[in-house]
């Protein structure tokens, strides 16, 4: 034991306790998403507690967790005894059954569930333990049923979008474009390669928002073209991009996309990591756009952030051309994160949750448009259900982006006033757990536009 281990577990004074939780994260703690500059201005963010909708850091300070966490996985709040009981209970009963050969009872009724509640004819289920192995799953499930099904023999390739976002792992990261982390050592699996994205607001090519939607579409059709279509297996996207905020695309823009695939034979994997269990205010965000895909991931909100599952759905078409999927993760189908996941979908269904988020969340966006869609800095508001999105701009005639710290700066000072959101690109993020009521709605609107106007005027911006 290290001596600030020591100390910290010694102490009984709450600052020095903070100083030795502060100093073990500095040195003992990698941090994936904070810059040493962050680091080093603020120190690191240690959350010790959480009921409901809000948090309390090391320092005891307490804030309203308007985006169920940085992963957005909290969508039931923290602090729930319902569903710690029923980790206990599982857990007493049978915590693992191993992977692959062997079968836990909640996992089974999990995979029946989850047919109930997707779209279409998707019905087959393969768990996993998160939203990087589900991508990791979805693209290994396509080339071999392309391969095994004889259709496509010689199919490897895979389209995903600019500024895509699927995850950490080699797989995920190979089809990922977003700035943050795309520069990886070279070189990336094989075969990926990018297409326009469909972005709300801002486009590289300053056009009219639904004529680039059809560009979008388009590009998809000319890339399967270039690459050769008895070569190209699949093509990954959220149905709405978290790239620079919440990029919420025309329903013709992914009806013309399942178009495009199926005259060509290239199974649509649809990542609803983030938008899947109710963040738009339908089970899946596949719903809203009217569509079935090929291949349905599904992670995050799918355990609430009590415990890390996730999940690839597809068709018996397509499962039962495979005489064996060989394919296996150690933790995929974990009892207690099945009983979790079951025990999630019990209570949003009971408490009507996605309605909540359906229809408060429309209210929600209003009163954003509202506070803030005629401030000198902002640009757009956006979103869908309990996922919106503020992007600001520095001149709105021009949609110029911010090139200094004016977005982190206004994030840090909401995040002062009380509300914790989340800077994402040229935008910050709002993506409260589907409890939210409200006058916690409310709260977030009337802080977002003080901080807003008090880091303006700080700036001369206004």
């Amino acid at each position: 034991m290290t001596e600030h281990s020591r100390r910290f577990n010694n102490s009984t004074n709450s600052q020095e306790q903070c100083e030795g939780l502060d100093e073990m994260a500095r040195e003992n703690t990698i941090f994936s998403l904070v810059s040493k500059e962050d680091l080093e201005a603020q120190g690191p963010s240690i959350y010790l507690s959480g009921e409901g909708m809000h948090i309390t850091d090391q320092k005891g300070r307490r804030y309203l967790e308007m985006l169920s966490s940085t992963t957005r996985s909290n969508s039931l709040g923290y602090g729930s005894e319902e569903i710690a009981q029923v980790m206990y209970d599982q857990t007493i009963k049978m915590q693992y059954s191993g992977a692959g050969l062997y079968l836990s009872e909640p996992q089974v009724a999990l995979a029946a569930r989850l047919a109930e509640l997707a779209p279409g004819d998707l019905s087959k289920t393969c768990l996993v333990s998160g939203g990087s192995e589900a991508t990791e799953t979805s693209i290994k499930l396509a080339r071999q049923y392309q391969h095994q099904s004889g259709n496509k023999p010689r199919a490897y390739k895979v389209i995903s979008r600019w500024n895509a976002y699927h995850g950490s792992t080699m797989g995920a990261l190979s089809v990922t474009d977003w700035l943050e982390v795309r520069e990886i050592e070279a070189p990336r699996v094989p075969g990926v390669s990018f297409v326009a994205n469909p972005m709300r607001y801002r486009n590289p090519f300053n056009m009219d928002e639904e004529a680039y939607f059809e560009h979008c579409a388009q590009h998809l059709e000319r890339q399967i073209l270039h690459e050769g279509p008895d070569q190209v297996m699949a093509f990954i996207g959220e149905p709405i991009m978290q790239a620079n905020g919440v990029q919420v695309p025309s329903k013709k823009y992914w009806k013309t996309a399942r178009e495009i695939c199926d005259h060509y034979g290239v199974l649509l994997i649809m990542d609803e990591v983030i938008t899947g269990f109710g963040r738009t205010g339908h089970w899946f965000a596949s719903e809203y756009f009217g569509i079935e895909p090929d291949i349905l991931n599904m992670a995050k909100s799918m355990g609430a952030g009590f415990a890390p599952i996730g999940a690839v759905m597809t068709t018996p078409e397509i499962a039962e051309t495979m005489p064996l999927f060989r394919h296996v993760h150690t933790f995929g189908g974990h009892a207690i994160c099945s009983a979790v996941a079951n025990k999630v979908i019990e209570i949003k269904e009971r408490d009507g949750l996605i309605d909540n988020a359906k229809n408060l969340g429309e209210q929600f966006g209003a009163d954003l448009k509202a506070a803030l869609g005629d401030h000198p800095i902002v640009g757009d508001v956006r979103g869908l259900g309990f996922w919106h999105a503020i992007d600001f701009t520095s001149d709105k005639s021009t949609k110029a982006v911010f090139e200094d710290d004016t977005v982190k700066a206004v994030v840090q000072r909401i995040r002062d006033h009380g509300v914790i959101v989340g800077p994402i690109g040229t935008s910050l993020e709002i993506a409260p757990p589907l409890i939210a009521v409200k006058e916690q709605l409310d709260e977030c609107v009337r802080v977002c536009a003080q901080s807003i106007d008090e880091i303006a005027k700080e700036r001369s911006l206004v």
